[in-house]
């Protein structure tokens, strides 16, 4: 099974820190943040990983080079400009090719133990949800047994960590350039996109504000 790192995005949030760097360069501790899922995934024996780039993407690989530091092997899906998290599987899919992979986003800190997502084979995809964050009042998603759903009467909040079947993507055009968000709504909506609830440690690093806190907590 393959792995899916997004660390594409401008970091807009996140500035003016990352005017000269990468958010995913960004540090907690001693490391760069995405060195974190690169270990996480490697411990749960994922040894082929697809990370995308577009913003100082070259500073990300100059960065994590092959991948064999890490025990790994890393390729890099190049899109000049950002093409938002659908576009960026759409235009992955020649690298991460035909078997179900996992998607994770650069920019968290997570215990979440991925060895439980191997062998899944979902219609689209499973997402794995979290509590809302103290940030968010209303979060993204509901589920409903083992089933995704779009009622928020009691909603939970997409943890950027899921399993997607590349299948699914082929129907969209090369190149193009769509959000996720969507697109997983849909599928809800026909009941084709299972979720589980993850209640262990997880942050989302999205401002400096947040990316002050883990390294305090960590500290």
């Amino acid at each position: 099974m393959k792995a899916f790192i997004l660390a594409a995005g401008l970091g807009t949030r996140m500035r003016p820190l990352t005017n000269n760097t990468p958010k995913p360069l960004l540090k907690i501790g001693s490391k760069p943040i995405i060195h974190y899922p690169i270990e996480k995934l490697k411990q749960a024996g994922i040894e082929s990983i697809v990370i995308n780039t577009a913003y100082l993407g070259q500073l990300i690989k100059d960065a994590l080079g092959d991948g064999s530091r890490f025990g790994v092997n890393i390729a890099y899906s190049d899109e000049g400009e950002p093409l938002e998290t659908g576009g960026a599987i759409r235009h992955a899919l020649p690298l991460l090719g035909d078997e179900p992979f996992i998607l994770v986003n650069g920019d968290i800190y997570t215990d979440f133990p991925f060895e439980n997502l191997l062998g899944k084979c979902p219609e689209v995809a499973h997402l794995v949800l979290v509590e809302n964050p103290s940030f968010k009042e209303v979060g993204d998603f509901g589920i409903c047994g083992s089933r995704l759903t779009n009622d928020l009467s009691q909603s939970f909040t997409y943890s950027g960590i899921g399993v997607y079947n590349p299948a699914f993507f082929q129907r969209y055009a090369a190149g193009s350039s769509f959000p996720l968000g969507p697109v997983l709504r849909e599928q809800a909506e026909q009941q084709l996109v299972s979720a589980e609830v993850y209640r262990g440690c997880w942050m989302d690093i999205g401002t400096p504000e947040r990316l002050h806190q883990i390294n305090e907590l960590l500290a």
